[in-house]
């Protein structure tokens, strides 16, 4: 189901999936004026057909990928709600970024921003961009990462306790230890969801490597210490050994 985001995502939602990319250059618009005497950005008639085409390949990949994730995640883990909803986060000025969250009936939401809807090439990679968030659920990594945030505040409020610390600095540690927690297993989780989710986009007839290239064009994280996501040479290696076996 398509439907636009403003009317589900509510404040405090739990988040997983790739972290905000820089845009490419903007497209080139001429400013008319309102009746109100404001400006107005003129649409080219280039730019309208490239937002019509991308459009249109959403739609198509929404339609072709969501029912494999779906069967995926019915096989893999049929205790989890798997009716997959896929939106369009149509906030002005969101940068490009897709993620994974839940409704508050915890349904599956699969989200992306209207920049990262224009920011892919191919139909391939925005479906190994859709499949990754679908594996982001049914790896069940939000509730691996819930786990993690706890365990990990309640480690420094026993340490910040031990060391005498007084009551503002034990709430200091435990906020301290539940962002290091969450972050502890997130390239894991990363590299977990690009090497099912190279699976679900290859069974939908996407070609998932073609996909994965995606990476290729954005900033490398490198190996940054609690850095939440993986080196891109990384994950392209996930990529094609899931699809490939080597």
């Amino acid at each position: 189901m398509l439907k636009a985001i403003s009317a589900i995502l509510v404040a405090g939602l739990t988040v997983a999936g790739c972290a905000p990319m820089p845009t490419g250059p903007r497209p080139t618009t001429t400013p008319t004026t309102t009746s109100a005497g404001q400006a107005r950005p003129q649409v080219s008639a280039a730019d309208e057909a490239r937002a019509s085409t991308a459009a249109r390949r959403f739609v198509s990949v929404v339609r072709t990928v969501e029912p494999v994730a779906e069967r995926q995640c019915r096989a893999r883990a049929p205790e989890l709600n798997c009716d997959f909803m896929i939106v369009v986060d149509d906030r002005p000025g969101q940068p490009v970024n897709a993620y994974q969250t839940l409704n508050s009936s915890g349904r599956p939401i699969i989200a992306f921003t209207l920049a990262m809807i224009g920011d892919v090439r191919n139909a391939d990679e925005l479906a190994f961009v859709m499949s990754h968030e679908a594996a982001h659920h049914i790896s069940r990594h939000l509730a691996r990462q819930r786990v993690n945030s706890t365990a990990g505040a309640t480690i420094f409020g026993q340490l910040a306790n031990a060391a005498g610390v007084g009551g503002a600095g034990v709430q200091l540690a435990t906020r301290v230890g539940a962002n290091v927690g969450a972050r502890t297993y997130s390239k894991d989780f990363e590299l977990e969801a690009d090497y099912l989710g190279a699976q679900i986009a290859q069974a939908a007839g996407y070609d998932a490597l073609n996909g994965a290239e995606y990476f290729t064009r954005i900033p490398d994280p490198g190996d940054r210490f609690l850095g939440t996501h993986p080196p891109n040479a990384n994950r392209m290696a996930t990529v094609r050994r899931a699809i490939t076996g080597r």
